[in-house]
């Protein structure tokens, strides 16, 4: 379908119009007489330009339009009073119009894939946002204003070019179900993110960072940490007060050894250690009683404590690639019990 149908101007009453994956280059102005629409699925179009008429949809509560060719938005958009979701990712927008920041109802606002530069200070009169999505973009940097944005649970800022991070980051104390920073150039994290007590999921992978604040040990509820593809030499001690943490991913680092307080992650089920430069393990480790998968590939271990065997959940122990002088007899015991040993 290239074009929209006329009889569809005839369903004055229609509260979903769903046009996903056709060839619409355009819109009619006449879809603003659709003033009981409440939901528009414009995904996967051509479309290089909305409407102004859009505003007339002063019922419309979610508007997608994905992966079109928009290269600019009408200001009309802030004429939607019940607008709660905007998803507009993967097109070419390198700004937004100012009238967007004047809807303070948005509680969901994809733009990531976008070339933008830079979000305005205005952002943060969005206090009822709670999912924001910038990732595949052009920023370098985040502005102070994002944490006014009291509401949000979710914010995804990954695959960017960013250097730093706001102070204001630590005042999303709702900030709960993810943090996604991965791809970025970040040289290192701010203490504010110690404020961020409630979250369950943090991605700092493919960045530049050297070391970790002990800021980090107060996020307490964390349930997963990807730090993978860093530069990080050590880890605080601080990190073994992370007791509710599952998966600890720390491939592709500069690691040399691992503080003793890793033992204190007593619901730890996944540790990755590959690619690093690891040339003993903590005495503690035996005290990781649910951990089920344990990789330590192409590290420098010359030898293993015979205490491993005490991991009673153990289900995968890949040991590839080491300097191990010798295969201890106790790996037998781990085979026996069900674990796959990689050696």
């Amino acid at each position: 379908m290239t074009q929209l149908p006329d009889a569809i101007r005839q369903l004055p009453h229609l509260r979903q119009l769903d046009l996903t994956g056709n060839h619409l280059t355009a819109l009619p102005d006449w879809l603003g007489d659709l003033v009981y629409l409440e939901r528009l699925f414009l995904d996967r179009n051509r479309l290089n330009a909305l409407p102004e008429s859009i505003g007339s949809l002063t019922r419309l509560a979610a508007l997608h339009a994905d992966d079109n060719q928009l290269a600019t938005l009408p200001d009309a958009l802030g004429s939607l009073p019940h607008l709660k979701r905007l998803q507009i990712m993967n097109n070419r927008l390198s700004s937004l119009p100012a009238s967007l920041w004047r809807r303070p109802a948005i509680e969901a606002l994809y733009i990531g894939g976008n070339p933008l530069a830079t979000l305005p200070n205005a952002i943060g009169a969005l206090t009822t946002l709670r999912e924001l999505y910038i990732h595949n973009s052009d920023l370098t940097t985040l502005p102070e204003t994002l944490g006014d944005l009291a509401a949000l649970q979710t914010l995804d800022a990954g695959h960017n070019a960013l250097i730093a991070l706001p102070d204001a980051l630590g005042r999303l104390h709702n900030l709960t179900h993810f943090l996604y920073l991965s791809d970025n150039q970040l040289t290192d994290v701010p203490d504010s993110i110690g404020s961020l007590t409630h979250l369950r999921y943090l991605n700092l992978t493919d960045n530049q960072l050297t070391t970790l604040p002990d800021a980090l040990g107060k996020l307490t509820r964390l349930r997963e940490l990807r730090l993978y593809n860093n530069r990080l030499a050590a880890l605080p001690d601080a990190i073994g007060h992370l007791t509710d943490l599952r998966e600890l991913h720390l491939m592709n680092n500069r690691l040399t050894r691992l503080p003793e307080t890793l033992g204190d992650l007593h619901r730890l089920t996944h540790l990755d250690l590959r690619n690093n430069r690891l040339v003993a393990l903590p005495a503690s480790l035996p005290q990781l009683q649910q951990l089920t998968h344990l990789d330590l590939r192409n590290n420098r271990l010359l030898s293993l404590p015979a205490s491993l065997a005490d991991l009673p959940q153990l289900r995968k122990l890949d040991l590839r690639w080491n300097k191990l002088r010798a295969l201890p007899a106790w790996l037998g015991q781990l085979e026996r019990r069900g674990c796959i040993v990689l050696m």
